[in-house]
């Protein structure tokens, strides 16, 4: 019997950059989280000095966030998780964990996900709309502008025909702010 692929869920960064070879991409949902800039980024889109904001999974009561999973042959698993591990695991703001995963095609999967950890010193939870626009405008870090990771995810959602009332507000606001 042959071993299962590894399922990994993208709900930012990931959709548009994941930086690992898949076998399959689905549209995908995680019920119990919402995806939410909820943390603050000293590394990749801001830095310890003037930090920016980076996209999460927190745990919500209801809530669910829509994304992409992606499925990686079981022979590069281990190599593209300890690159996922590198990747997102670099302030360890962020919970390694596998939750289930309900695909478009109907059927369900354990995937990797990370989901912020709301005891870490970068989480910011509850930051009002207007304030996380005036943040990522002007944020930048090592992996470029705070507004790039914005653009970026609000329109491959878009593209998906993922609907994020929030992000999209966020990012009409950013363009008027960044003009």
């Amino acid at each position: 019997m042959q071993n299962p692929p590894l399922w990994v869920f993208g709900y930012g960064s990931l959709m548009w950059n994941p930086g690992f070879a898949y076998t399959e991409r689905v549209l995908a949902t995680l019920p119990g989280y919402a995806r939410t800039f909820c943390m603050r980024s000293i590394h990749h889109r801001g830095t310890p000095e003037a930090p920016g904001l980076v996209l999460a999974l927190d745990a919500a009561s209801g809530a669910s966030c829509q994304g992409l999973a992606f499925a990686v042959a079981p022979e590069i698993a281990q190599p593209t998780l300890d690159y996922l591990r590198e990747r997102e695991l670099i302030s360890s703001a962020y919970l390694e964990k596998v939750l289930p995963l309900d695909l478009a095609d109907g059927r369900q999967v354990q995937a990797v996900a990370y989901v912020v950890d709301t005891d870490h010193v970068q989480y910011c939870g509850g930051v009002p709309l207007h304030e996380q626009a005036d943040v990522i405008a002007r944020a930048v870090g090592g992996r470029g502008p705070n507004t790039e990771y914005l653009f970026n995810t609000a329109d491959h959602l878009h593209a998906l025909g993922i609907a994020d009332d929030e992000l999209t507000w966020l990012a009409e606001k950013v363009r008027q702010l960044t003009k």
